[in-house]
């Protein structure tokens, strides 16, 4: 994380321009000492520069440890990556190796202008960098608020005169980690040409992005990675919009901006354009070979609008739909994957890959991971862990079908299909086996196909959805107040959550100090002893 000036360092400057400790305006300068370090982050460029080294560092550590893979929750607002963030820091005592992941789908869906939109890029692109910045505003204020309560332990301390309380204060306060971590910043597949996704990438890098993730699909056709009707584009195209994205990280400074290439090519059948082909192999041959085509025969004539290439020595008829698209060959997906990441590594300069998978199996993933890595072998991953996966139906029919190869249960053990959701499978070897290889997913994927970074893309939009269900449920049901109180309320102080203390938790205890800073004994404070937050100063 960023490298702040210690507490004394400070201090001795601003004695070395104030001798009698007094700035203009009679300001002591242990205050200007607390509002600079309070902040941590001078921009959110700053911030961009930092995290794109912290990640740097991860990923090094995880080619030399794939136990050290990262993680993240994807946040549809400041406030719920502050307090995802302030959990793990509370339960780790770092926040070394979290991230915070912005989604497309959930900035389409819940923040945007236009209302609830599905993942098809029809939100306004400027939503985008806007939710970065919020993110980092709040990361930025949980700093401050943290800071500022260091500082009045310094200030007690002080007025104490117990040096030993103040040395250690002042520890406590250059020690202090800030809660600022790498966003992940989903730009979908660019919002138009290749010089529009510059453009909107600087915007991103601007608000804070160090990382930011591209997909492969047409821009104006782009749909969410798990509905149907995905379009790709030929390989070319999208390296043009990779090396976009690395021009703004250039030109913006960030010179260890990363790169998330992602493709939709497995569950994608469809293509908008062939590529043109200047000899045998090359990307565009590549790319056009795995074409449904029919060959031109005497029984298979060209007609008024037909569109034919050369392809393996026999001019062919590409498969075109009612709206000028065109086919791939069945099942080749897998093969199309493949190629596509290692032209996003080698041709492209991408630094991490993301393949959107149908389902999650491991064996899977690291199949196509192997392939990949006999030609960049230090080739790794961001991991999708999706809400649009079934996690228990998808796990639990894996552990079924693992049992019946290996002998250990006949297939009328256990049902087929979504009868394997019931309930009563809960507390089965089954239902417990599922529960096990759920715990240890990541770590499996990490170690055996290549995934550095592991997220959920729409956690917070599910959590919301599922709390005010069981919120609302209760009070406007027959619990009333106690539906508040032992849905929220209880838990919030039984497990030490800030945010139980909601005045503290926004800025309350900042405004007074500053309050006192510039005003002394005239300040009027709302902390006093009528606030109500002193209810819960004991427990948070």
């Amino acid at each position: 994380m960023t490298k702040r000036k210690p507490y004394a360092k400070i201090e001795k400057k601003l004695i070395k321009r104030y001798p009698d400790g007094i700035a203009p305006g009679g300001i002591s300068i242990d205050d200007i000492v607390q509002v600079k370090i309070q902040n941590t982050y001078k921009t959110h460029l700053d911030i961009a520069k930092n995290m794109a080294t912290v990640m740097r560092k991860d990923m090094k550590a995880y080619d030399k440890d794939v136990g050290k893979f990262t993680q993240s929750l994807g946040c549809w607002s400041g406030f719920h990556a502050q307090q995802m963030i302030k959990s793990v820091k509370r339960m780790k005592g770092t926040v070394k190796g979290t991230y915070v992941y912005l989604s497309g789908w959930m900035v389409a869906g819940v923040r945007n202008q236009f209302g609830h939109l599905p993942d098809q890029s029809m939100h306004e692109k400027t939503a985008v960098p806007e939710l970065i910045s919020e993110i980092y505003a709040s990361l930025r204020q949980a700093d401050e608020v943290e800071l500022n309560d260091l500082f009045k332990d310094l200030k007690t301390a002080k007025a104490s005169g117990d040096e030993l309380a103040i040395k250690k204060a002042i520890k406590e306060i250059d020690n202090f980690e800030s809660n600022v971590v790498p966003i992940i910043a989903d730009i979908d597949a660019g919002f138009g040409n290749s010089h529009a996704t510059y453009l909107l990438s600087k915007k991103m890098i601007e608000a804070g992005a160090c990382c930011i993730q591209i997909e492969n699909q047409v821009s104006d056709a782009k749909q969410c990675g798990h509905q149907d009707g995905k379009v790709t584009v030929p390989r070319e195209d999208f390296i043009e919009k990779l090396r976009a994205v690395r021009m703004a990280f250039e030109e913006m400074g960030v010179n260890d901006g990363v790169i998330v290439a992602r493709t939709d090519s497995l569950g994608a059948g469809l293509t908008q354009k062939i590529p043109v082909s200047t000899k045998a192999g090359d990307s565009a041959a590549e790319y056009t070979k795995w074409l449904e085509t029919s060959e031109v025969t005497a029984n298979n004539p060209l007609c008024e609008g037909d569109v034919a290439i050369q392809l393996g020595g026999k001019l062919v008829k590409p498969v075109r739909l009612p709206n000028g698209l065109y086919k791939f060959k069945a099942d080749t997906g897998r093969e199309r994957v493949i190629e596509d990441c290692i032209s996003s590594l080698v041709d492209g300069g991408a630094d991490l890959l993301w393949i959107e998978t149908a389902t999650p199996d491991v064996s899977v993933i690291g199949g196509m991971v192997d392939a990949i890595r006999e030609v960049v072998p230090d080739a790794k991953l961001t991991y999708n862990n999706s809400p649009s996966f079934n996690w228990t139906l998808n796990l639990r029919g894996q552990v079924r079908a693992d049992w019946i190869a290996s002998g250990k249960i006949a297939e009328d053990e256990y049902p087929e299909g979504l009868q394997l959701m019931s309930a009563k499978y809960d507390e089965t070897e089954l239902g417990l086996e599922t529960n096990n290889r759920l715990r240890s997913f990541q770590g499996d994927i990490a170690a055996k196909a290549g995934v550095f970074h592991n997220l959920i893309t729409l956690p917070t939009f599910h959590m919301t959805a599922k709390f005010m269900d069981d919120l609302s449920r209760g009070y406007f049901g027959e619990d009333k107040m106690m539906a508040y109180v032992n849905t929220i309320q209880r838990e919030e102080i039984r497990r030490n959550v800030s945010a139980v203390k909601h005045q503290h938790e926004v800025g309350s205890d900042i405004g007074d100090s500053f309050k006192e800073m510039v005003a002394g004994e005239r300040a009027l404070k709302a902390g006093g002893h009528k606030n109500t937050m002193n209810q819960f100063s004991n427990v948070a």
